[in-house]
């Protein structure tokens, strides 16, 4: 197996990358810094389907991203590989969300209790999901790898959530248009709208600081009231009316990380941003961030002294002509894997 020395010796940057290989890299699990798992899941999505695909569609679009960064032009040499797609994880996906469908579809006719085999059967899958992909993060992180997470639907990180438990104490950094913080939406226990709810059982989970909400309903609001402070919402409209009287938003990220611990993990729901950017993923609510507004704040928060520990990115779902939602999701893992490098004294900034 050569050596990563090798291997960057070997390599140059600013030819076509190798293919099949994230952003055309050519580390792998064992001479790259950071590990991406990919986790196809999305059997409880509520509306629009295609996340589960989102992992595939963001390798396959990261051979266009460049690999030079201004601020780090040397950010490459990090190493970062993707462990290859699991099709067996996919197809039970798939197979688990055709019965959570035959359940939707009862509860939207009127049935209180819709289809209660059916729910069981995939609470006891997601279950065992989060156990997969908790056992299999703890591999990578008992190796000193980085870590980051690519799904599927926003219930895929919790395992990781938990992963990261048995280590740390540490806050959240939620960056999303939506709250997740339903307690078994629509009976569902692991619901891609419940993983904050879900999350915030785990003690090790200091704080939960949420970014760009948009779209919640009141049993969020009172979850968020009763936090006594654990849960701190900087909420997208609030955001917009500060930066129309003036404030800044270099000084509103600066506010925004002041809020988190010493120890970050990130949890990014590309629905927060503008849904130009991402028109195809599940649940699009209209406001939201551009990409250079993230990226400041990903700069300001791996600039600041705190440790981002992991990350996921998921909702991506590629349109059906189109990669324009994986296009941007990939340049989105790029910047979050720079970021959790520079914030871990991996990579530096140039300035």
């Amino acid at each position: 197996m050569p050596s990563k020395e090798d291997v960057i010796a070997q390599f140059n940057p600013n030819d076509p990358g190798i293919s099949g290989q994230l952003f055309g890299l050519p580390f792998n699990e064992e001479n790259a810094e950071v590990i991406i798992v990919p986790i196809p899941w999305e059997v409880t999505v509520s509306y629009k389907g295609g996340t589960a695909v989102g992992p595939q569609a963001i390798l396959d679009a990261s051979a266009q991203v460049d690999l030079f960064v201004k601020d780090i032009p040397e950010a490459w040499k990090l190493g970062i590989a993707m462990l290859p797609f699991p099709e067996k994880v996919k197809q039970e996906s798939d197979a688990l969300r055709t019965l959570a469908e035959k359940h939707i579809e009862r509860l939207e006719a009127g049935e209180q209790a819709g289809d209660q085999l059916a729910l069981d059967k995939v609470n006891e899958a997601c279950e065992s999901m989060v156990i997969y992909t908790k056992n299999t993060i703890k591999k990578y992180l008992n190796s000193n790898k980085l870590v980051g997470l690519l799904g599927g639907d926003h219930s895929t990180p919790l395992g990781f959530i938990h992963a990261l438990s048995e280590a740390h104490e540490f806050g959240i950094l939620q960056i999303d248009a939506h709250a997740d913080l339903r307690k078994s939406y629509e009976g569902f226990t692991y619901s891609h709208a419940s993983i904050m709810y879900n999350a915030l059982k785990i003690p090790a989970v200091r704080k939960l600081v949420q970014v760009g909400i948009r779209d919640y309903c009141e049993e969020e609001q009172q979850v968020m009231d009763r936090s006594k402070g654990r849960v701190k919402v900087f909420f997208d409209e609030d955001i917009k009316h500060a930066q129309y009287n003036g404030e800044s938003w270099a000084n509103i990220c600066k506010q925004i990380v002041n809020e988190l611990p010493d120890k970050v993990y990130i949890s990014f729901d590309i629905d927060g941003m503008d849904p130009k950017l991402c028109p195809n993923t599940g649940t699009p609510v209209a406001g939201g961030f551009e990409f250079h507004e993230i990226t400041l704040l990903l700069k300001t928060l791996a600039r600041s002294g705190k440790r981002i520990i992991g990350f996921d990115l998921n909702e991506v779902a590629p349109g059906e002509s189109d990669e324009w939602d994986a296009n941007v999701g990939a340049r989105l893992l790029f910047q979050l894997c720079n970021s959790m490098a520079v914030s871990q004294g991996k990579l530096h900034y140039n300035r």
